[in-house]
């Protein structure tokens, strides 16, 4: 069974509390079901990871390899996460980078991601949906063997 990695980092686990006017109010798991559902018509599963640490999360995508594809929401590390963005240098598959909020109409330092230019692709300010329409793009980047 083939499984697509869906990474969220640091404070992205206590998402539909957090800040709910910024971030909405489904959580992390209402996420996973609808990427899931998403995918499921090519047989993938949702390999659904969220630590607040850095060094897990690069720890997640090195024994992620053999996953299909994956969604990637790294929080703020997108702002000074080297070693997040090294880890996902190396990452063999296709991946998005997701935000759920719109990350230019915010303040001014989240502007800009170390993490987006190496992404296979970059998603923000559309919510939860967000996630739903980069599985959408995964199915359609990835391979056809791997489907």
């Amino acid at each position: 069974m083939s499984e697509l990695l869906l990474l969220n980092g640091p404070n992205l686990g206590i998402l539909g509390r957090r800040e709910p006017e910024i971030y909405g109010t489904e959580t992390l798991n209402d996420i996973a079901e609808a990427v899931a559902d998403e995918i499921a018509d090519r047989g993938w599963k949702v390999r659904n990871i969220q630590h607040e640490s850095e060094a897990e999360l690069i720890r997640a995508i090195q024994d992620g390899y053999d996953t299909v594809g994956a969604i990637v929401n790294p929080g703020a590390l997108m702002i000074a996460g080297w070693s997040l963005r090294d880890a996902l240098a190396s990452y063999p598959r296709p991946w998005i980078e997701v935000h759920i909020s719109n990350i230019w109409a915010r303040e001014s330092f989240r502007h800009a991601s170390v993490i987006a230019p190496i992404a296979d692709g970059l998603i923000a300010g559309l919510g939860s949906t967000g996630y739903r329409l980069a599985a959408r793009a995964l199915l359609a980047l990835t391979p056809a063997e791997a489907r």
